[in-house]
């Protein structure tokens, strides 16, 4: 027989036989995947921020389905996704998560404050702390080379006179800048808060004037002005989201201009 056409039974009779076994293994062997799983994960934003502590919206929403999770623990959806998700499932939606937002506690610009030395290293604030403290005057400020710009999958951040700016309406409270700051002083707050201490320096009142002109003192006026609203750990002001600020006046007296709306 032609070497060629024996060539070619051969190859096709394997062909035939991997048809038969995939076949068969598919119907006796596969696991089969709950389709409430795909409805749930088509109902999430799709954002896959991790912000819910899962691995993205598929994993959640496996979690959903199989584990009973929450379904309030995505904030980039809030209540419409979550009464989407119960209503799917003929559960209670429960109380939904309180979108968040990431706010820099720093006002530390380049108009306010100077560098110790000229770095020209990797542009990366992990690399730069890493020298020599960073090089920024304020050893607790915003560093400015973009790595949380650079984690942020909703272009939510920026780089703006040398600090990092956030812009709420894109932020979709994902935590991503927060794991990515060397420096720790970007925190996620409710969306509705608008009042922040920009500072995070845990200098005292001298040291801080000296580096900064926008930074916390340590004067406790606010705590007196607004009592309840902000509190003194160690010798920096720290705002107390859980009450609000009724008087104005903080703003104005403020000796290091650190207490502000966010834009």
């Amino acid at each position: 027989m032609d070497p060629i056409v024996i060539a070619t039974l051969c190859v096709g009779g394997i062909g035939c036989l991997s048809a038969v076994v995939l076949s068969v293994a598919n119907k006796y062997i596969s696991v089969k995947e709950d389709p409430r799983i795909g409805q749930v994960t088509g109902l999430l934003p799709g954002a896959n921020c991790g912000g819910c502590g899962f691995a993205g919206c598929a994993d959640y929403a496996r979690a959903i389905v199989q584990n009973g999770a929450s379904l309030t623990c995505c904030s980039v959806g809030g209540a419409d996704v979550s009464n989407a998700i119960a209503a799917a499932l003929g559960r209670l939606p429960g109380e939904a998560a309180e979108k968040k937002v990431a706010v820099v506690l720093c006002h530390g610009d380049c108009d306010v404050t100077t560098r110790r030395f000229d770095y020209n290293g990797i542009t990366d604030c992990a690399a730069a702390q890493s020298t020599a403290g960073g090089d920024k005057s304020c050893t607790y400020g915003c560093l400015g080379f973009g790595t949380c710009v650079r984690q942020c999958p909703a272009h939510a951040l920026r780089i703006e006179k040398g600090i990092a700016k956030v812009d709420k309406a894109k932020c979709i409270g994902c935590g991503k800048c927060v794991e990515a700051c060397p420096r720790k002083l970007i925190k996620l707050v409710p969306v509705r808060e608008t009042v922040h201490v920009f500072c995070s320096s845990k200098d005292k009142g001298p040291a801080v004037k000296k580096a900064c002109g926008n930074g916390c003192l340590g004067c406790t006026l606010c705590t007196k002005l607004a009592p309840g609203a902000f509190v003194m750990e160690g010798a920096l002001a720290v705002r107390d989201y859980g009450t609000p600020v009724q008087n104005e006046a903080v703003f104005e007296k403020c000796p290091g201009h650190c207490i502000a709306r966010d834009a």
